[in-house]
């Protein structure tokens, strides 16, 4: 009995049991990677990438996008001239800026205004935020944030709401778009400002904090704004009620961070009113630019950018190029391995034979 107790708990206890699955004798399949197995499918993927880059590159280019830069074009140069100034950062400045169509946007109209050279993806300024602040915590809306500093608080001490470097450099410059009709009256563009973020965004990530008894102000009052707004939080948008405060959909849009440093954000899309129910027509437009942003500080400039849409998004050719020439090098790269393996591997197998 003894020495049945030394075996039980010797060197063998731990042996699995002697099954194949436990023994790792499974039935398995290992394939034969030869050239005539490989190469056909280094021709199928390259053919299907180059096939799928050529889709996409006619897709794309089915798409309209007119790029105008105003940064200190026509009359926006005084504007320009004027913000070099930061004492200036509180004047008024407004300017025109003229453009022609020659042919129709038909369909859905987006615009966005685009920067250059400002790089949000610097790690300090991404880090620039609260996001328990943006949440709707009220607990946290007056308490001072560490990773907002030194945007977390006025010189006299006073929580600010948005905290952060992201919120204090928000992109404020406005646009109105007007249509000059040949031998007709000017006409405004009408321009939503709404639906421009994502769903997890306006009902998730950003939230007005309660309760909802209380004015946007009253939950508001003991905050000051960024150091660089014009106006508080809760009157960002004068003529939609509920487009204010953390929800505000321009806020939003600007908080989530570009990964270039040359990029593109939605500004509003065109609402199809009766003269314009099938889009722009080709003719003469104008844009009145209320200008505040100043780019001289990062050497930057500002865009406004009319574009249309396919199902595939908008007039951006990274992806269709990114395949054709993926494609491309897949089948150079099986050409030249099949040149090796006619001048090479197959007369090796031949004498092998």
């Amino acid at each position: 009995m003894l020495k049945n107790k030394v075996n039980a708990g010797g060197p063998f206890a731990r042996r699995p049991d002697n099954t194949a699955f436990k023994q790792q004798k499974l039935p398995a399949w290992s394939p034969s990677l030869t050239a005539q197995t490989v190469l056909p499918f280094f021709y199928l993927i390259g053919l299907l990438c180059v096939l799928m880059g050529i889709w996409l590159y006619l897709t794309v280019t089915a798409t309209q996008e007119m790029k105008i830069d105003y940064t200190d074009i026509d009359n926006c140069s005084a504007c320009y001239e004027l913000r070099k100034d930061s004492h200036n950062s509180t004047k008024e400045c407004q300017c025109t800026v003229h453009f022609t169509l020659t042919e129709g946007f038909k369909g859905d109209v987006f615009i966005y205004y685009g920067l250059i050279n400002f790089h949000q993806n610097l790690r300090r300024y991404m880090d620039s935020r609260s996001d328990a602040q943006l949440v709707g915590r009220k607990s946290q809306l007056k308490t001072t944030q560490d990773t907002c500093a030194p945007f977390d608080k006025t010189s006299d001490n006073i929580p600010i709401a948005p905290c952060g470097a992201i919120a204090n450099s928000i992109f404020n410059d406005s646009f109105e778009v007007f249509f000059h009709p040949a031998g007709g009256m000017e006409m405004a563009v009408s321009v939503s400002k709404t639906d421009l973020t994502w769903y997890t965004d306006k009902n998730v990530k950003f939230k007005n904090p309660g309760p909802t008894n209380e004015t946007l102000s009253e939950i508001f009052s003991g905050t000051a704004q960024p150091i660089y707004w014009r106006k508080p939080v809760y009157m960002l948008d004068p003529y939609e009620r509920s487009n204010n405060g953390f929800v505000n959909e321009d806020f939003i849009v600007w908080m989530r961070e570009a990964a270039f440093p040359n990029f593109k954000k939605l500004y509003g899309r065109l609402n199809h009113t009766p003269e314009f129910s099938n889009g722009l027509p080709p003719g003469n437009y104008s844009i009145q630019i209320s200008y505040n942003f100043p780019v001289q500080y990062f050497q930057g400039k500002k865009l406004v950018i009319l574009s249309t849409v396919s199902w595939f998004g908008g007039h951006n050719m990274f992806l269709p190029i990114a395949y054709i020439v993926s494609g491309g090098i897949i089948i150079i790269a099986a050409m030249i391995l099949t040149g090796f393996y006619f001048k090479v591997g197959k007369h090796n197998l031949d004498l092998e034979d």
